[in-house]
């Protein structure tokens, strides 16, 4: 190699050897086989020159990002025995290399995999867990090569070509049925072996789990072994706030509405017995930062989950279920809502708006089931009984009145749901399902707001909605006398 204008790596250099040593790094890489000068070097780690090992990698990963697929069969497995070399290496140095060199490091790794691995390198995690194993300064490149894959293959903030893509999709397919049980298994280890003694790489274990937990089965991670594991960290003052961001991404997950009611209250319950609950004595903001983000996560996912099984996904016991697990976490929400810190309190307004949205819902839906005339309400004879429940319903009319003016796209799609329910089988459903129905729909005329009471215009929505309605009630004969009279008086007012 060009020792002079290598000197010019160095940030101190004159400038003409910086010149130099920028127009060596061009030659090295438009060369055809300038870049195995490096990879030796790399290999046999000729040089301890941090900026010249820098130097190397580029070059390095110049070759695999833009020439890979011209390089012959000999050369790309070069680079697969360079690399091995060079992490062999790093097993047996005292001191590991510098931050800027390992990320450089992973970076040419994580592109030698994605480049390879659906074909000529399918073995690339075995061979990286087989060498490395938990060799502190291997587990470091490890993580490292996992971070930088997760960039290349998964973040979403990276734009892909439809051909990049597509390889990324079948390279997450692979490993999901090759590999990742395998690396889950080697986080649990790296996990439990450095929790005390090397609070960095937990850290970055912690990292890699939250990023790919997004994409891999969550079977493999939300269970008693790991979840038990990760909340014990929670208890250690330099990993607590890493895991919390760990299992701000698990409970993130999208599962299965039940299962995730499960595990949020599973984690719940471990944690307010830990005494996390009690933030008024904790004095670690920067702390309380990541716990109000992990709250405000699971308020979240259970508003999700509620809504989910509210609108068909579930029974009525399982929603119920969901909404008092919700309320429970309400005067946590508000402790961490006035905190004096406005960071903290800042996390906890999604969940405060999504809880408020629920309550609503939930008003609503109570509202309306109790609107439905009962079996024993008497239409024949209608005594102080049927009278007393006329008056309620005129209070409860109010409340629905009340409701409308806070959410009236709530209003209109709680009644189109139930009023759609009702009129599929009209000709078979219970007489009181039938008069709820139109009874709605004649409330809903009253509750909305309208401009001279025109209803069929203005808001798009709101006027196709109330359109579709009455298009279904088009043959008043075929109804109920109930039914005809309140769609009657809606149609004059409207």
């Amino acid at each position: 190699m060009d020792e002079q204008a290598l000197l010019g790596l160095n940030p101190n250099a004159d400038v003409r050897y910086r010149e130099r040593a920028m127009v060596y790094f061009e030659q090295l890489k438009e060369s055809q086989d300038g870049w195995e000068v490096c990879a030796e070097a790399l290999a046999k780690g000729v040089y301890s020159d941090d900026h010249v090992k820098f130097f190397c990698l580029q070059v390095l990963e110049h070759q695999i990002k833009y020439r890979h697929n011209a390089l012959t069969a000999v050369q790309q497995q070069l680079i697969r025995e360079t690399l091995m070399k060079w992490l062999q290496c790093q097993l047996m140095n005292p001191e590991p290399e510098k931050t800027f060199v390992r990320n450089k490091a992973a970076q040419v790794f994580a592109l030698t995999f994605v480049m390879e691995y659906l074909t000529l390198w399918p073995k690339f995690f075995f061979d990286l867990l087989t060498l490395v194993g938990l060799n502190p300064h291997g587990v470091d490149i490890y993580l490292r090569t996992l971070m930088a894959i997760d960039a290349e293959v998964v973040d979403r903030n990276i734009l892909h070509t439809q051909e990049e893509v597509r390889r990324n999709t079948l390279i997450k397919d692979r490993m999901r049925d090759e590999c990742v049980p395998s690396l889950v298994e080697s986080w649990f280890q790296i996990l439990h072996t450095f929790q005390f003694s090397q609070p960095e790489l937990t850290c970055q274990c912690l990292e890699v789990i939250g990023a790919f937990v997004s994409w891999i089965d969550l079977r493999l991670i939300a269970n008693d072994r790991f979840v038990h594991l990760l909340l014990s960290q929670m208890s250690v003052e330099d990993l607590r706030e890493e895991a919390c961001d760990c299992l701000f991404e698990i409970v993130n997950k999208g599962m299965d509405p039940v299962d995730k009611t499960k595990l949020v209250e599973s984690l719940c319950s471990v944690l307010q017995s830990a005494g996390f609950f009690n933030v008024d004595q904790e004095e670690d903001v920067d702390f309380l930062a990541k716990f109000s983000r992990l709250v405000n996560g699971m308020g979240q996912s259970l508003v999700v989950s509620w809504t989910r099984l509210v609108k068909g996904g579930g029974t009525m016991e399982q929603a119920d279920h969901t909404l008092r697990a919700m309320e429970a976490k309400v005067p946590l929400l508000l402790r961490l809502l006035l905190h004096e810190d406005d960071d903290i309190s800042a996390n906890m307004v999604g969940f405060c708006y999504d809880y408020l949205h629920v309550l609503k819902q939930a008003i609503m839906l109570a509202v309306i089931k109790k609107l439905t005339y009962d079996d024993e309400y008497n239409f024949d004879n209608e005594g102080e009984d049927e009278a007393m429940f006329v008056e309620y319903r005129k209070q409860l009319k109010m409340l629905l009145d009340r409701l409308a003016q806070v959410s009236p796209e709530l209003l209109l799609e709680a009644v189109r749901r139930v009023f759609n329910n009702a009129m599929q089988n009209w000709q078979s459903a219970p007489f009181m399902e039938v008069e709820l129905a139109v009874r709605l729909l004649y409330m809903l005329g009253e509750a909305l707001p309208a401009s001279h009471g025109a209803h069929f215009s203005g808001d798009s929505v709101k006027s196709s909605a109330l359109q579709d309605m009455m298009r279904t009630v088009r043959s008043p004969s075929e109804l109920n006398f109930i039914g005809i009279q309140a769609l009657t008086r809606l149609r004059t007012r409207s």
